[in-house]
């Protein structure tokens, strides 16, 4: 078979319409994180 399987990212469960907001947002959300732990322990 010379079908080539393309490999599916997932992009339906996401709610952002692009890759690069998605990862922008969790970087804002792991730093934010980072911050909240680095005051507050």
């Amino acid at each position: 078979m010379t079908d080539e399987q393309k490999f599916e990212r997932g992009t339906a469960l996401s709610i952002f319409g692009s890759d690069r907001k998605e990862d922008f947002m969790a970087l804002v959300f792991a730093l934010a994180i980072a911050f909240g732990v680095y005051i507050f322990v």
